[in-house]
């Protein structure tokens, strides 16, 4: 598994890079996103910077684990973390944001890094669970 390091301290440095530039506006910039009802400026401001405070508290909980060998641990907490990128996906569900260009692409940037999260969560289960040849008992005599 320590093949699988550098990937993911590559895949986990971007993550951290676009959730923190788009949830930081998200944050800042509270009123220029699609407002759910009920929900004021402030406390919708509070709410997801709260949110990517927890999410990102799993990513680094899931490093640790990682590294110190502890690999399903690591990936379950991997894929709560990537949804640190895949919830950003929501804004679409209440209407487009109408930001500039750049902030825009940091939805897609976020959504990358979580797919990308995914797909190294899922390679490194079907390799922490393959069975080899050598491992194999014939049950035929």
């Amino acid at each position: 598994m320590d093949k699988g390091l550098a990937p993911l301290r590559l895949i986990l440095a971007f993550s951290l890079l676009s959730t923190t530039i788009h949830y930081a506006h998200n944050t800042v910039r509270y009123a220029d996103y699609p407002q759910l009802q009920g929900i004021s400026v402030l406390v919708g401001g509070i709410v997801v910077a709260v949110t990517w405070v927890l999410l990102t508290a799993f990513g680094w909980l899931g490093y640790r684990a990682y590294t110190q060998g502890r690999y399903h641990r690591a990936l379950a907490f991997f894929l709560v973390y990537s949804l640190a990128g895949l919830v950003t996906l929501g804004h679409f569900l209440t209407g487009v944001p109408q930001i500039p260009a750049f902030w825009f692409a940091t939805i897609f940037t976020d959504a990358a890094a979580g797919l990308a999260l995914w797909a190294f969560v899922f390679r490194s289960w079907a390799t922490l669970n393959r069975v080899t040849t050598r491992d194999q008992v014939s049950t035929q005599h």
